[in-house]
């Protein structure tokens, strides 16, 4: 006998509290009724209702039962709702945020090649380092660079997002190149004006490190912090994914390699994985098999 029909019938018998109007509501005869029912008993082992000719009420097994008998309907019902998305070509607007920097080095391209295999969605996409609202912005997917994961959402990991101190040969052929953490202090750095304080923070053959420096710039753009370090102005502290052309070219020289930056989470975030457009769900698969992988492609060589 259908487990899945045999549960349905059992919820549909708490809820009502009838044979009668369940076998109503349901289509069938309640003998029928009572054969599903009398076959989950069977198959949990357990009884499930207090039957009487005027009254039907749950057992302890049978309220315990309940919470997770709902709950397979509903993991049912949401996969018969992603079997028939499949069978249906994507479309419509995917509203899509992430850092500017992230964008331009790495996601835009990925998203025009996502558009490429489905040309029925369009994407809009806005850049900004605050933290996108989904629900008043309206956003369908945030890509995030964080370690600060909001419980309340929900978040598919992609990469890792690993930061490099670099300066430009030509600052270097001017000051010299520090040799430990505590040099720093007697170079030019260039800031990230969001949150990083007065220092560096390292890790060093597993110990934490605090690196004093002296702040010569300061910009709330990852983009400007890159650019004044390739000018040669200083020091800057800047993630992988958008220096590592540089880095290979030699346009940007690493330093103190033995000294790790805090690594963060790149994610794919969104509000709900319960009826989530086919687009979406799509969108979401191609970013995580696009940057999957021990190593982030953009860290590769």
């Amino acid at each position: 006998m259908d487990r899945l029909t045999a549960v349905r019938v059992f919820v549909e018998v708490a809820d009502r509290g009838s044979l009668t109007h369940t076998a109503e509501h349901l289509e069938m005869s309640v003998a029928m009724v009572s054969r599903y029912l009398a076959a989950i008993e069977d198959w949990f082992g357990a009884r499930l209702l207090h039957r009487t000719t005027r009254k039907i009420s749950l057992t302890d097994a049978g309220l315990a039962a309940l919470p997770s008998c709902r709950q397979l309907l509903d993991l049912a019902q949401e996969a018969q709702h992603i079997a028939a998305e499949r069978m249906r070509e994507p479309a419509g607007v995917l509203r899509v945020t992430t850092a500017s920097s992230f964008a331009d080095a790495q996601l835009t391209s990925a998203l025009l090649d996502f558009q490429a295999q489905y040309e029925q969605v369009e994407i809009v996409l806005s850049v900004g380092d605050k933290a996108a609202d989904l629900v008043s912005e309206r956003v369908d997917l945030a890509v995030r660079i964080t370690n600060n994961l909001d419980p309340a959402v929900i978040a598919r990991p992609l990469a890792r997002c690993r930061s490099v101190l670099c300066a430009s040969p030509s600052y270097l052929a001017r000051f010299a190149t520090p040799r430990t953490a505590e040099d720093l202090n007697q170079h030019h750095c260039i800031g990230h004006a969001f949150g990083i304080g007065k220092q560096y923070s390292f890790t060093r053959h597993g110990e934490a490190v605090q690196a004093p420096v002296n702040w010569r710039f300061h910009t709330n753009e990852t983009a400007v912090l890159r650019r004044a370090v390739l000018s040669g102005a200083g020091i800057g502290m800047l993630p992988t994914y958008y220096v590592g052309d540089d880095l290979r070219s030699g346009r940007l020289l690493a330093l103190l390699p033995d000294h790790q930056p805090e690594e963060l989470g790149i994610y794919a975030i969104y509000l709900s994985r319960q009826h989530q457009a086919l687009a979406l769900r799509l969108l979401v698969d191609f970013l995580a098999a696009r940057f999957a992988g021990e190593t982030a492609p953009w860290d590769i060589g």
